[in-house]
C-alpha cells in the first residue's frame, strides 16, 4: 500500500459523516465524572423501534469467557462445545463461535473444535486490529474474523496515544487487507461504544466500512460493544448509552442491516441481560454471550439466559436442546466450576423451594411455585431443600419425588413414615443445627423409614 491512495482513502472524501478529528479528547466528563456513579441523561427523545426478523445468538465462551479465569484445558473446550452445538440445534440459534489464535495451544484448540464438523456454532476467531495478527488468521486459514476496533475516545488518546484518524486509518488498513486476502467476512468491534463519540467517530467509521463494503464486497459485521457496561435500556436516554438510539441512528443515516449488527455486553451494572433484549428488540439480530456469562470482570450475556429469551420472544425453541444447558452445569461443576446456587436455571437450587408454606403449594400443583415445567424442558424437576422452616408439607413433597424416581406410589403429607422423618429433621434444628438438610441425609432417612417399601 506503500504511496497508493487506497481505496477506503478514497472513500474518505465522500462519505456523509466525516469524521470529526479533535486535538483532545471528549471523555464526557458530564456523564462519567468517574469521582461519582456514571449519570443517566435523558434527552426528552424517543426513537422508534423495530425489532429485526431474524434473531440469533453468538458465543464467546472461548475468548472473552476465558478472559476472567483459568483457561479451559482441550478435553474441557471440547466437551463444552459439544454441547454449545446441542444446545444450538440444526437451525443454528447459536450461529457462531469465536476463539484464540495466538499460540500453539489455542491452534490445537481451533482445530479440534474445527474438525469436528459441525454446521452450527461456526467457528470463526477474535484479533487485535494490526498487521501481524492479521497474518496470524492467513495461516489458520479461517473465513471470518473478528477485529478489535476501539472506538472512544478512552482508548484513542489514553490508549494507544493517536488520534482518531490516526487509528481508523490503521484500522482500515487491517480492513483492507482482509480485502485483499480474500476473506469472506470480518467483524469490526467497536470497542467501548457506550462512552465513545457517537457523531464525530462511530457513525462516521461506520459509513466507512459499510461504503468499503459496498465497494469491494468484502462483508463488514459491526459488533457493538458495551464493554464497560455503560448501556442502557430506557426510552428517552441520551447517547452514548443508549442502546435504542445506537441501532436506531447507525441504520437511519447508514442503512446497516439486522443481520450485520451484532450486541456484546458486560454486567458491571447488571444490566447485561436486559440491554441484550433492548438490543434483540432494537433492530440487531446477534447477540453475543458466554456459558453462564463468564467473562471479563462482571462478564457477558448468559447463552443460557439468552436461549431462554429467545424462546420466549420467537414462541419456540426452533430446534435448540434446552437440556443442554443443564449438563453443560454438571460438566462445568465437575471440572471445579463454582456455580452459585440460586444462578437462574443452572444453580443447584433455582427451581427448590425451602419455604413450608410453599412447599405444601408445590405439593397440590407445581405450577404454583416452577417458572415452567423443567423436568421437561432442562431436565430439572422441582424440588425442595430441608431446613426447619420447610415444614411436614417439604418433608412430604421430598418423599414423593423420591418415590417417584423409584416408580412407587406416592402418600400423603399425614403418613406416619413421613412424621417420622419431619420429627427428625426437628430434632437436628432442637438441637442446634443452623445447615440444611443434604440430599444424602435423606436418602438416608428415607431408607430407614420407607425400607417395608423400597424393599
Amino acid at each position: 500500500m506503500s504511496g497508493l491512495t487506497t481505496l477506503w482513502q478514497k472513500i474518505e472524501k465522500q462519505l456523509k459523516h466525516p469524521l470529526v478529528d479533535v486535538e483532545e479528547p471528549n471523555l464526557m466528563r458530564d456523564i462519567f465524572p468517574y469521582s461519582e456513579i456514571p449519570k443517566t441523561i435523558f434527552d426528552g427523545t424517543i426513537v422508534d423501534v423495530k425489532p429485526a426478523k431474524e434473531i440469533w445468538i453468538t458465543d464467546t465462551t472461548f475468548r472473552d469467557g476465558q478472559q476472567a479465569r483459568t483457561p479451559y484445558t482441550l478435553e474441557q473446550v471440547s466437551t463444552l462445545f459439544d454441547l454449545i452445538s446441542r444446545l444450538s440445534g440444526p437451525n443454528g440459534v447459536i450461529r457462531q463461535s469465536e476463539f484464540f489464535i495466538y499460540s500453539e495451544s489455542d491452534r490445537e484448540i481451533l482445530e479440534e473444535v474445527r474438525n469436528k464438523g459441525y454446521k452450527f456454532p461456526e467457528v470463526t476467531s477474535w484479533i487485535r486490529a494490526n498487521p501481524a495478527d492479521f497474518e496470524l488468521v492467513k495461516n489458520v486459514g479461517i473465513k471470518e474474523t473478528g477485529l478489535l476496533t476501539s472506538i472512544s475516545d478512552y482508548h484513542i488518546f489514553m490508549k494507544f496515544k493517536k488520534t482518531r484518524r490516526q487509528v481508523l486509518n490503521s484500522f482500515m488498513g487491517v480492513v483492507q487487507s482482509a480485502a485483499d486476502a480474500g476473506m469472506e467476512a470480518i467483524r469490526c468491534h467497536f470497542e467501548d461504544i457506550t462512552r465513545a463519540d457517537f457523531w464525530g467517530t462511530v457513525v462516521p467509521f461506520a459509513e466507512e466500512l459499510m461504503n468499503f463494503s459496498a465497494k469491494t464486497g468484502l462483508k463488514i459485521k459491526i459488533r457493538l460493544c458495551d464493554t464497560m457496561g455503560y448501556g442502557l435500556p430506557y426510552p428517552g436516554v441520551a447517547l452514548p448509552r443508549s442502546i435504542r438510539k445506537i441501532v436506531f441512528y447507525l441504520q437511519r443515516e447508514l442503512g446497516i442491516p439486522s443481520e450485520l449488527l451484532e450486541w456484546h455486553g458486560h454486567n458491571d451494572f447488571h444490566k447485561v441481560h436486559i440491554n441484550s433484549v433492548t438490543a434483540w428488540l432494537s433492530g440487531i439480530s446477534a447477540v453475543n454471550g458466554t456459558i453462564l456469562g463468564f467473562g471479563e470482570r462482571t462478564g457477558n450475556s448468559p447463552i443460557e439466559a439468552l436461549a431462554i429469551e429467545y424462546a420466549s420472544l420467537t414462541g419456540n425453541s426452533n430446534g435448540m436442546d434446552l437440556t443442554a444447558i443443564t449438563d453443560i452445569a454438571y460438566y462445568l461443576s465437575e471440572i471445579g466450576t463454582n456455580i452459585p446456587y440460586n444462578y437462574p436455571f443452572v444453580g443447584e437450587r433455582f427451581n427448590v423451594t425451602m419455604a413450608g408454606i410453599h412447599a405444601d403449594g408445590v405439593i397440590k400443583n407445581e405450577e404454583i411455585y416452577n417458572i415452567f415445567n423443567t423436568d421437561k424442558i432442562l431436565n430439572r424437576p422441582l424440588g425442595v431443600h430441608l431446613t426447619n422452616r420447610s415444614g411436614i408439607a417439604g418433608v412430604g413433597f421430598w418423599v414423593n419425588q423420591e418415590l417417584k424416581k423409584r416408580n412407587l406410589p406416592t402418600v400423603d403429607k399425614r403418613n406416619p413414615k413421613v412424621a417420622k422423618i419431619y420429627e427428625w429433621i426437628e430434632e437436628q434444628y432442637n438441637n442446634g443445627r443452623v445447615t440444611s438438610i443434604s440430599p444424602e441425609e435423606m436418602k438416608r432417612q428415607f431408607e430407614i423409614h420407607f425400607s417395608d417399601v423400597i424393599k
